[in-house]
């Protein structure tokens, strides 16, 4: 135990040996400090012309001795001392301030990141006096914005604050709140982070995707924080003070863990997390948790365990305290979570025997559109925007039952009915599709080719979008972007606007001359005939053409 933590170079043997000492002091179990210890402090503090620092456990024994510069001093790891939820570390830090000063604004971070029973701070003067006490601890949420609470300065006769009973009241209280959020049905609290050089609109709107995102996951957002920043940080991707207010608002609203709206590298999620003391996540590991949650078919397994493989393999060999955290939790779950405990030789064998079944899949898919093909069966293929409405018109069209809910990616694996086209008297086929999202991580968009391969067969695209979204218009411009790189826009395609039960009849006649298209309300069949007649004269055109084409 007799180690003196630290900027310790320079230091005789005498004051090492003073400094070590100080591992046999205690103090009474209701002191935040005994006023011998403070004076003592503050004598080798004047010596040193450094901060010394002292953390102490309930007992009132000596855990740590730290020695800083004169402006501040750096706390060693308290991984080992951290508690679960309502719970405080057990320790709390009793240090010098050289120059007057009162807690700093890192003394009040490192007391609610690191959950200290408290923090006490007492000035020196010229001569190595001791000056005035500044004390802090930890405030449940529910009391205020903040996460602490700071006392008013006091001399050592103050120094007895029933300790105790204030530590014992304070992990009530947390506990209480910590109980609440546990309860079953209760769902992980996240803080939400984006930065982006976007403008602030922009920025808000995709803060709004992410928050959907998060409801799907099953995630509550415990707040949100946006920095506006032109070149990220290479290994925060925030600033240094925004990262700060980061950790403090996580602190201040009991989040489990912090969601960046950016993919973040390896490097960069270990920084966070060590700053933060929180789990971290960006988006892609959001995206893959959600498919996780919602594949059903082997299929879709396969593809999310592919995709999720094709994330985690470069974070095996950093494998840490940012990955192990979220073993069991949000982005960890599904087919493949236990994949972060295997070394990357067997990841890569494991990727390349999926991605051999789905290369089988592929083929077993193509075989039926072939067969199709020879039955001359038409393809309407529904694609669009998450959430757009997919899969209800998929069942409105051809009344069946196909899982649809207000929610993004409600359907991963491809579905497949028919309809019959009245006025031709003809059976055509409608498939549901995977809905599209700005930004999908390539990795993923890679293991659900199978799925969009589909796609490719297709006679005919409806494009279903949400006219109701205030997004509307980036939402059409990232599946049309979609569309291209896969080389599907020289497909015929109809504009379908749906959910126009939502917009009064002015707004949407101002949607239909912006974006063209045919309006429909999924819920409600009565206004799909515009639709069924548009497809069915799309229907009439691909036969001419194959007729023309036959001679």
């Amino acid at each position: 135990m007799n180690k003196v933590y630290g900027n310790t170079p320079g230091l005789k043997p005498g004051q090492i040996s003073r400094l070590q000492k100080l591992y046999r002091r205690r103090v009474p179990s209701e002191h935040a400090v005994s006023p011998e210890l403070a004076r003592d402090l503050a004598a080798l503090s004047h010596e040193l012309s450094r901060q010394v620092g002292l953390l102490l456990d309930r007992s009132g024994s000596v855990h740590f001795v730290i020695v800083g510069d004169d402006r501040g001093l750096t706390i060693p790891d308290l991984s080992d001392y951290r508690r679960g939820k309502g719970r405080l570390a057990g320790l709390r830090l009793v240090h010098t301030h050289l120059n007057g000063e009162e807690l700093t604004e890192d003394d009040l971070t490192d007391l609610a990141l690191l959950r200290l029973d408290l923090i006490c701070a007492f000035t020196v003067g010229e001569e190595g006096q001791l000056g005035r006490f500044h004390l802090a601890h930890i405030l449940p949420a529910a009391k205020g914005g903040k996460p602490y609470s700071v006392w008013a300065p006091f001399s050592q006769a103050g120094l007895d604050i029933g300790l105790s009973s204030l530590l014992s009241g304070l992990e009530a209280e947390l506990s209480g709140g910590a109980r609440q959020k546990g309860a079953p049905g209760q769902s992980q609290r996240a803080l939400l982070v984006s930065v982006t050089p976007a403008a602030r609109a922009e920025a808000e709107e995709f803060m709004e995707e992410l928050k959907e995102l998060c409801r799907t996951a099953g995630v509550s957002v415990a707040g949100t924080v946006i920095q506006h920043r032109a070149k990220p940080d290479p290994r925060f991707l925030l600033g240094r003070g925004k990262l700060t207010e980061v950790a403090l608002a996580a602190a201040s609203r009991e989040a489990d863990l912090v969601v960046f709206d950016q993919d973040l590298n390896p490097s960069q999620i270990r920084s966070i997390t060590e700053a933060i003391s929180l789990p971290v996540i960006d988006r892609t590991q959001l995206i893959l948790d959600i498919f996780a949650q919602r594949a059903m078919t082997r299929e879709g397994k396969l593809q999310v365990e592919l995709a999720q493989l094709k994330y985690r393999l470069p974070r095996l060999a950093g494998k840490g305290t940012a990955l192990s955290r979220l073993m069991g939790g949000i982005g960890g779950r599904g087919p493949g979570e236990t994949k972060l405990e295997i070394d990357r030789r067997r990841a890569r064998e494991r990727i390349r025997r999926l991605e051999k079944e789905l290369a089988g899949v592929s083929d077993t898919r193509r075989t039926q559109t072939r067969r199709r093909g020879r039955q001359g069966l038409f393809i309407a293929s529904i694609v669009g925007y998450t959430n757009a409405g997919k899969s209800t018109l998929l069942n409105a069209l051809t009344r069946a039952s196909v899982l649809s809910e207000n929610r993004l990616f409600a359907t991963l694996d491809p579905t497949s009915r028919r309809l019959r086209l009245p006025r031709e008297r003809a059976d055509i086929l409608i498939t549901d599709t995977v809905g599209f999202i700005r930004d999908l991580p390539p990795d993923l968009a890679t293991a659900f080719t199978a799925t969009l391969e589909q796609l490719f067969s297709a006679d005919l695209l409806l494009h279903v979008i949400d006219v109701s979204n205030p997004r509307m218009e980036n939402q059409v411009l990232a599946v049309e972007k979609t569309l291209d790189e896969l080389d599907l826009s020289r497909i015929p395609s109809i504009r379908v606007l749906n959910k126009t039960d939502l917009l009064d009849p002015e707004s949407l006649r101002a949607v239909r001359e912006r974006m063209g298209g045919v309006p429909v309300s999924a819920l409600s069949p009565d206004t799909l005939a515009p639709l069924v007649s548009l497809i069915e004269e799309k229907y009439k055109e691909s036969q001419g053409a194959v007729i023309e084409k036959n001679g």
